[in-house]
Protein backbone atom coordinates (compact mmCIF):
# COMPACT_ATOMS: atom_id res chain seq x y z
CA UNK A 1 0.00 0.00 0.00
CA UNK A 2 1.56 3.22 -1.06
CA UNK A 3 2.19 5.84 2.09
CA UNK A 4 -0.29 8.84 2.14
CA UNK A 5 1.60 11.79 2.38
CA UNK A 6 1.84 14.05 5.84
CA UNK A 7 -0.31 16.99 3.56
CA UNK A 8 -2.87 14.01 2.36
CA UNK A 9 -4.05 13.47 5.97
CA UNK A 10 -6.11 15.16 7.73
CA UNK A 11 -6.80 14.75 11.63
CA UNK A 12 -4.75 14.51 14.80
CA UNK A 13 -4.64 10.95 16.71
CA UNK A 14 -3.30 10.87 20.61
CA UNK A 15 -2.21 7.85 22.45
CA UNK A 16 -0.86 7.08 25.64
CA UNK A 17 -1.81 7.81 29.36
CA UNK A 18 -5.51 8.19 30.00
CA UNK A 19 -6.68 9.17 33.48
CA UNK A 20 -8.91 10.53 35.42
CA UNK A 21 -7.78 13.45 37.60
CA UNK A 22 -9.17 13.68 41.05
CA UNK A 23 -8.64 17.28 41.84
CA UNK A 24 -8.26 18.15 45.72
CA UNK A 25 -8.30 22.09 46.50
CA UNK A 26 -6.11 21.71 50.18
CA UNK A 27 -5.23 24.26 52.63
CA UNK A 28 -1.37 23.71 52.35
CA UNK A 29 0.72 20.58 51.86
CA UNK A 30 1.23 18.97 55.07
CA UNK A 31 4.44 17.63 56.98
CA UNK A 32 4.78 14.18 57.44
CA UNK A 33 2.15 12.93 59.68
CA UNK A 34 0.43 16.41 59.89
CA UNK A 35 -2.99 17.14 58.50
CA UNK A 36 -4.45 19.45 55.51
CA UNK A 37 -7.66 20.41 54.94
CA UNK A 38 -9.13 19.99 51.50
CA UNK A 39 -11.45 22.67 50.66
CA UNK A 40 -13.47 20.43 47.63
CA UNK A 41 -12.95 18.12 45.08
CA UNK A 42 -13.52 18.11 41.53
CA UNK A 43 -13.16 15.48 39.02
CA UNK A 44 -11.52 16.09 35.49
CA UNK A 45 -9.05 14.63 32.30
CA UNK A 46 -5.92 13.58 32.99
CA UNK A 47 -3.19 11.98 30.59
CA UNK A 48 -1.41 13.54 27.36
CA UNK A 49 -3.80 12.12 24.85
CA UNK A 50 -7.08 12.95 26.89
CA UNK A 51 -6.35 16.48 27.92
CA UNK A 52 -4.87 17.64 24.42
CA UNK A 53 -8.14 15.79 22.65
CA UNK A 54 -10.45 17.43 24.72
CA UNK A 55 -9.04 20.94 24.65
CA UNK A 56 -8.51 20.91 20.85
CA UNK A 57 -12.44 19.83 20.76
CA UNK A 58 -13.34 22.49 23.07
CA UNK A 59 -11.31 25.18 20.77
CA UNK A 60 -13.61 23.95 18.24
CA UNK A 61 -11.15 22.94 15.72
CA UNK A 62 -11.66 22.04 12.06
CA UNK A 63 -10.05 18.78 11.72
CA UNK A 64 -11.10 15.11 13.07
CA UNK A 65 -10.04 14.07 16.12
CA UNK A 66 -8.93 10.48 17.36
CA UNK A 67 -8.07 8.22 20.68
CA UNK A 68 -5.92 5.38 21.39
CA UNK A 69 -5.15 3.53 24.34
CA UNK A 70 -6.71 1.84 27.26
CA UNK A 71 -8.85 2.17 29.62
CA UNK A 72 -10.56 -0.43 32.19
CA UNK A 73 -14.57 -1.98 32.46
CA UNK A 74 -15.39 -0.10 35.15
CA UNK A 75 -17.18 3.70 35.59
CA UNK A 76 -14.30 5.43 35.31
CA UNK A 77 -13.58 4.32 31.98
CA UNK A 78 -17.05 4.73 30.52
CA UNK A 79 -17.08 8.53 31.38
CA UNK A 80 -13.81 8.97 29.49
CA UNK A 81 -15.40 7.43 26.70
CA UNK A 82 -18.59 9.18 27.40
CA UNK A 83 -16.82 12.30 27.22
CA UNK A 84 -15.29 11.48 24.12
CA UNK A 85 -18.29 10.95 22.08
CA UNK A 86 -19.68 14.21 23.70
CA UNK A 87 -16.84 15.98 22.19
CA UNK A 88 -16.97 13.71 19.04
CA UNK A 89 -13.31 12.29 19.23
CA UNK A 90 -13.30 8.44 17.67
CA UNK A 91 -12.67 6.21 20.04
CA UNK A 92 -12.41 3.41 17.86
CA UNK A 93 -8.78 2.41 18.89
CA UNK A 94 -9.87 3.84 22.86
CA UNK A 95 -10.73 0.43 24.36
CA UNK A 96 -11.43 -1.20 27.53
CA UNK A 97 -9.52 -4.18 29.14
CA UNK A 98 -10.56 -6.30 32.16
CA UNK A 99 -6.59 -6.70 33.24
CA UNK A 100 -6.41 -3.44 35.01
CA UNK A 101 -8.23 -0.69 36.33
CA UNK A 102 -8.95 3.06 34.55
CA UNK A 103 -5.46 5.00 35.67
CA UNK A 104 -6.57 7.69 38.29
CA UNK A 105 -4.86 10.37 39.59
CA UNK A 106 -4.97 12.38 42.93
CA UNK A 107 -4.15 16.35 42.13
CA UNK A 108 -3.13 17.54 45.40
CA UNK A 109 -3.12 21.66 44.46
CA UNK A 110 -2.24 24.39 47.56
CA UNK A 111 -4.43 27.08 47.56
CA UNK A 112 -3.64 30.79 46.51
CA UNK A 113 -0.61 29.24 44.00
CA UNK A 114 -1.40 26.40 42.42
CA UNK A 115 1.15 24.46 43.41
CA UNK A 116 0.38 20.57 42.41
CA UNK A 117 1.55 17.43 43.98
CA UNK A 118 0.61 13.91 42.19
CA UNK A 119 -0.51 10.51 43.26
CA UNK A 120 -0.96 8.30 40.55
CA UNK A 121 -2.20 4.58 39.75
CA UNK A 122 -1.25 3.59 36.49
CA UNK A 123 -4.12 1.30 35.76
CA UNK A 124 -4.72 -0.10 32.41
CA UNK A 125 -2.58 2.92 30.68
CA UNK A 126 0.57 0.52 31.79
CA UNK A 127 -0.43 -2.48 29.41
CA UNK A 128 -1.05 -0.42 25.99
CA UNK A 129 1.57 -0.75 23.80
CA UNK A 130 -0.32 0.64 20.41
CA UNK A 131 -0.13 -2.84 18.22
CA UNK A 132 -3.69 -2.24 17.43
CA UNK A 133 -2.33 0.81 16.03
CA UNK A 134 -2.61 0.56 11.85
CA UNK A 135 -0.83 3.78 10.36
CA UNK A 136 -1.10 2.39 7.12
CA UNK A 137 -5.27 2.56 7.24
CA UNK A 138 -5.33 5.42 8.97
CA UNK A 139 -6.13 8.96 7.90
CA UNK A 140 -4.20 11.14 10.53
CA UNK A 141 -1.78 14.05 9.67
CA UNK A 142 -0.56 14.15 13.54
CA UNK A 143 0.22 10.79 15.87
CA UNK A 144 0.42 13.08 19.87
CA UNK A 145 2.17 10.20 22.10
CA UNK A 146 2.16 10.64 25.63
CA UNK A 147 3.65 10.36 28.23
CA UNK A 148 6.78 8.77 27.43
CA UNK A 149 8.33 7.66 31.22
CA UNK A 150 4.57 6.83 32.22
CA UNK A 151 3.52 4.34 29.79
CA UNK A 152 5.51 0.44 30.88
CA UNK A 153 4.82 -1.55 28.04
CA UNK A 154 6.12 0.89 25.94
CA UNK A 155 9.28 2.00 28.04
CA UNK A 156 10.26 -1.34 27.36
CA UNK A 157 13.50 -2.24 25.61
CA UNK A 158 13.34 -3.14 22.30
CA UNK A 159 16.13 -4.73 20.57
CA UNK A 160 16.32 -2.80 17.16
CA UNK A 161 14.92 0.31 18.09
CA UNK A 162 15.66 1.30 21.59
CA UNK A 163 12.37 1.29 23.26
CA UNK A 164 8.73 -0.42 22.04
CA UNK A 165 7.68 3.69 22.06
CA UNK A 166 10.30 4.49 19.24
CA UNK A 167 9.34 1.77 17.66
CA UNK A 168 5.98 2.58 17.26
CA UNK A 169 6.72 6.38 16.09
CA UNK A 170 8.81 4.67 13.96
CA UNK A 171 5.84 2.93 12.21
CA UNK A 172 3.19 6.19 12.44
CA UNK A 173 6.76 7.98 10.32
CA UNK A 174 7.04 5.05 7.91
CA UNK A 175 3.33 5.13 6.74
CA UNK A 176 3.76 9.06 6.12
CA UNK A 177 2.07 10.38 10.09
CA UNK A 178 3.85 13.33 11.23
CA UNK A 179 5.05 12.22 15.05
CA UNK A 180 4.61 14.27 18.20
CA UNK A 181 5.72 12.92 21.84
CA UNK A 182 5.87 14.15 24.89
CA UNK A 183 6.94 13.44 28.06
CA UNK A 184 6.38 13.39 31.95
CA UNK A 185 8.23 15.06 34.39
CA UNK A 186 9.97 12.96 37.40
CA UNK A 187 12.92 13.19 39.42
CA UNK A 188 14.97 9.94 37.95
CA UNK A 189 17.81 9.17 35.98
CA UNK A 190 15.42 7.00 33.32
CA UNK A 191 15.27 10.18 30.32
CA UNK A 192 18.69 9.20 28.99
CA UNK A 193 17.24 5.47 28.77
CA UNK A 194 13.95 5.64 28.08
CA UNK A 195 13.14 9.00 26.18
CA UNK A 196 16.58 9.45 23.96
CA UNK A 197 15.48 6.15 21.65
CA UNK A 198 12.51 7.76 20.20
CA UNK A 199 13.82 11.05 19.37
CA UNK A 200 15.20 10.22 15.86
CA UNK A 201 11.38 9.45 15.16
CA UNK A 202 9.48 12.27 16.47
CA UNK A 203 8.89 15.28 13.84
CA UNK A 204 7.49 17.43 16.67
CA UNK A 205 9.23 17.33 20.55
CA UNK A 206 6.94 19.77 22.66
CA UNK A 207 8.36 19.03 26.18
CA UNK A 208 8.69 21.86 29.88
CA UNK A 209 11.85 22.99 30.87
CA UNK A 210 12.55 20.40 33.02
CA UNK A 211 11.84 17.53 30.88
CA UNK A 212 14.22 19.45 28.29
CA UNK A 213 17.25 19.93 31.02
CA UNK A 214 16.51 16.30 31.88
CA UNK A 215 16.64 14.54 28.72
CA UNK A 216 19.66 16.53 27.74
CA UNK A 217 22.01 16.78 30.88
CA UNK A 218 21.37 20.45 30.85
CA UNK A 219 20.31 22.90 34.26
CA UNK A 220 17.97 25.08 32.35
CA UNK A 221 17.05 26.50 35.88
CA UNK A 222 19.92 28.25 38.02
CA UNK A 223 19.78 28.80 41.62
CA UNK A 224 17.21 31.03 42.59
CA UNK A 225 15.13 29.84 40.01
CA UNK A 226 16.68 32.00 37.32
CA UNK A 227 15.72 30.68 33.25
CA UNK A 228 19.25 30.93 31.41
CA UNK A 229 17.70 31.41 28.35
CA UNK A 230 21.16 30.06 26.73
CA UNK A 231 21.40 27.03 28.03
CA UNK A 232 17.66 26.47 27.26
CA UNK A 233 18.93 26.83 23.54
CA UNK A 234 21.93 24.61 23.53
CA UNK A 235 19.32 22.06 24.93
CA UNK A 236 16.71 22.94 22.15
CA UNK A 237 20.39 21.98 19.90
CA UNK A 238 20.95 19.08 21.54
CA UNK A 239 17.15 17.50 21.53
CA UNK A 240 17.42 18.21 17.74
CA UNK A 241 20.70 16.27 17.51
CA UNK A 242 19.54 13.67 19.00
CA UNK A 243 17.15 13.26 16.46
CA UNK A 244 14.08 15.42 16.58
CA UNK A 245 13.04 15.83 12.48
CA UNK A 246 12.00 19.12 12.38
CA UNK A 247 10.92 21.43 15.87
CA UNK A 248 11.55 21.18 19.02
CA UNK A 249 9.56 23.65 21.65
CA UNK A 250 10.12 23.84 25.54
CA UNK A 251 7.56 26.09 27.32
CA UNK A 252 7.53 27.13 30.92
CA UNK A 253 5.72 29.93 33.07
CA UNK A 254 7.34 32.79 31.52
CA UNK A 255 6.96 31.71 28.03
CA UNK A 256 8.11 29.45 25.42
CA UNK A 257 11.03 29.13 22.81
CA UNK A 258 11.46 27.05 19.66
CA UNK A 259 13.84 25.89 17.54
CA UNK A 260 13.57 24.36 14.02
CA UNK A 261 15.70 21.90 12.18
CA UNK A 262 17.00 24.76 9.94
CA UNK A 263 18.11 26.39 13.04
CA UNK A 264 15.95 29.45 13.20
CA UNK A 265 14.92 30.30 17.06
CA UNK A 266 11.55 31.93 17.84
CA UNK A 267 10.22 33.22 21.70
CA UNK A 268 6.95 33.72 22.86
CA UNK A 269 6.21 35.21 26.35
CA UNK A 270 3.58 34.12 28.20
CA UNK A 271 0.13 36.15 29.60
CA UNK A 272 0.81 38.60 32.55
CA UNK A 273 -2.02 36.60 34.32
CA UNK A 274 -3.27 37.95 37.87
CA UNK A 275 -2.49 35.58 40.28
CA UNK A 276 -6.33 35.37 41.33
CA UNK A 277 -7.10 34.19 37.76
CA UNK A 278 -5.47 31.02 38.63
CA UNK A 279 -6.83 28.29 39.49
CA UNK A 280 -4.72 25.29 39.31
CA UNK A 281 -1.90 24.46 36.93
CA UNK A 282 -2.81 20.96 36.13
CA UNK A 283 -2.99 20.37 32.48
CA UNK A 284 -1.07 23.48 31.63
CA UNK A 285 1.60 21.64 29.40
CA UNK A 286 -1.05 19.67 27.48
CA UNK A 287 -3.08 22.97 26.85
CA UNK A 288 0.17 24.76 25.36
CA UNK A 289 0.85 21.77 23.46
CA UNK A 290 -2.56 21.39 21.89
CA UNK A 291 -2.60 25.09 20.53
CA UNK A 292 1.01 24.18 19.33
CA UNK A 293 -0.25 21.23 17.36
CA UNK A 294 -3.38 22.90 16.39
CA UNK A 295 -1.33 25.65 14.42
CA UNK A 296 1.36 22.92 13.11
CA UNK A 297 -1.69 21.00 11.85
CA UNK A 298 -2.82 23.49 10.01
CA UNK A 299 0.32 25.24 8.73
CA UNK A 300 0.36 28.04 10.65
CA UNK A 301 3.78 29.90 10.76
CA UNK A 302 5.34 29.27 14.10
CA UNK A 303 5.31 32.51 15.59
CA UNK A 304 1.62 32.13 15.66
CA UNK A 305 1.21 28.13 16.80
CA UNK A 306 3.41 29.72 20.11
CA UNK A 307 1.09 32.68 21.16
CA UNK A 308 -1.97 30.36 20.42
CA UNK A 309 -0.32 27.68 22.85
CA UNK A 310 0.44 30.16 25.62
CA UNK A 311 -3.11 31.45 24.96
CA UNK A 312 -4.50 27.91 25.72
CA UNK A 313 -2.44 27.28 28.66
CA UNK A 314 -3.38 30.52 29.94
CA UNK A 315 -7.42 29.68 29.50
CA UNK A 316 -6.29 26.23 31.37
CA UNK A 317 -5.36 27.89 34.35
CA UNK A 318 -8.84 29.39 35.19
CA UNK A 319 -9.83 25.99 36.11
CA UNK A 320 -8.63 23.81 38.90
CA UNK A 321 -8.45 20.64 36.52
CA UNK A 322 -7.00 20.41 33.19
CA UNK A 323 -9.21 20.98 30.74
CA UNK A 324 -12.40 22.85 31.66
CA UNK A 325 -11.35 26.46 31.39
CA UNK A 326 -10.11 26.13 27.78
CA UNK A 327 -12.91 27.58 25.39
CA UNK A 328 -13.24 28.58 21.88
CA UNK A 329 -10.18 29.52 19.86
CA UNK A 330 -11.44 33.02 19.51
CA UNK A 331 -11.98 33.20 23.38
CA UNK A 332 -8.78 31.82 24.27
CA UNK A 333 -6.76 34.14 21.80
CA UNK A 334 -8.58 37.33 23.02
CA UNK A 335 -6.93 36.74 26.31
CA UNK A 336 -3.49 38.07 25.08
CA UNK A 337 -5.32 41.35 24.41
CA UNK A 338 -6.64 41.29 27.86
CA UNK A 339 -3.72 40.27 29.79
CA UNK A 340 -1.19 41.52 27.63
CA UNK A 341 2.19 39.70 27.63
CA UNK A 342 4.77 39.19 29.80
CA UNK A 343 8.11 40.95 29.96
CA UNK A 344 9.99 40.13 26.53
CA UNK A 345 12.45 37.04 27.22
CA UNK A 346 15.99 36.96 27.04
CA UNK A 347 17.09 36.74 23.20
CA UNK A 348 20.75 37.03 23.48
CA UNK A 349 22.80 34.48 21.96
Amino acid sequence: MKNKSANGRRGLLAGGNWIIDLVKMIDVYPQPEQLANVRSQTQGTGGAPYNVLIDLARTGVPFPLFAAGFVGHDPLGEHILATCRQHKIDVQHLRPTTKAPTSCTDVMTEEGHGRRTFFHARGANALWCGDDLDFEKHDARIFHLGYLLLLDALDEPDARFGTKAARLLARAQAAGVKTSADVVSEDSDRFARIVSPSLKYVDYCILNEIEAGKTTGFKIRQAGGHLDTVVLKHAAGALLQQGVGELVVIHFPEGAFARTHKGEDFWQSSLKLPPKYIAGTAGAGDAFCAGVLYGLHEGWDLQRCLLTGVCIAAASLADATCTAGVKSLSTSLALAKKFKLSAPLDKAD
